[in-house]
């Protein structure tokens, strides 16, 4: 599973690196600055998350069981957040509306923040 979860921070990382990249050169020319920030919004959260996922997959103190969940909490709660942001961001570019799908964004931060969560509730558990 270790490999897995650092494999998968690793595509994630790589992947919002080439977003930034075409975020900042091509989108800068289509885009609103406005739009363009929400943009940048989703690339930071994705390349934070995939960080946690490498952390998650190197640390030994963690059970299997709470790798796991924190692992499919990250991967659905970056597709959810950071996509949804991509689709919203380039809203303008796009003949279909992509703001009927706006309430997925806070349901990926949710699935985030529970990852953070899993992984505190755990140490305070290994520390009692």
């Amino acid at each position: 599973m270790d490999k897995k979860i650092i494999s998968t921070g690793a595509i994630f990382g790589m992947l919002a690196i080439i977003l930034g990249a075409f975020g900042a050169h091509a989108l800068k020319k289509v885009l609103s600055l406005e739009e363009l920030s929400t943009f940048e919004t989703g690339v930071k959260y994705q390349m934070y998350h995939a960080l946690f996922l490498v952390l998650i997959g190197t640390m030994k103190e963690l059970s299997p069981k709470a790798k796991k969940t924190i692992y499919y909490l990250v991967v659905f709660g970056i597709i959810f957040f950071s996509g949804s942001i991509y689709l919203l961001a380039t809203n303008s570019l796009n003949s279909f509306d992509f703001k009927v799908i706006g309430f997925i964004t806070p349901l990926g931060g949710l699935l985030l923040i529970l990852a953070w969560g899993v992984l505190v509730v755990n140490f305070l558990k290994k520390n009692s």
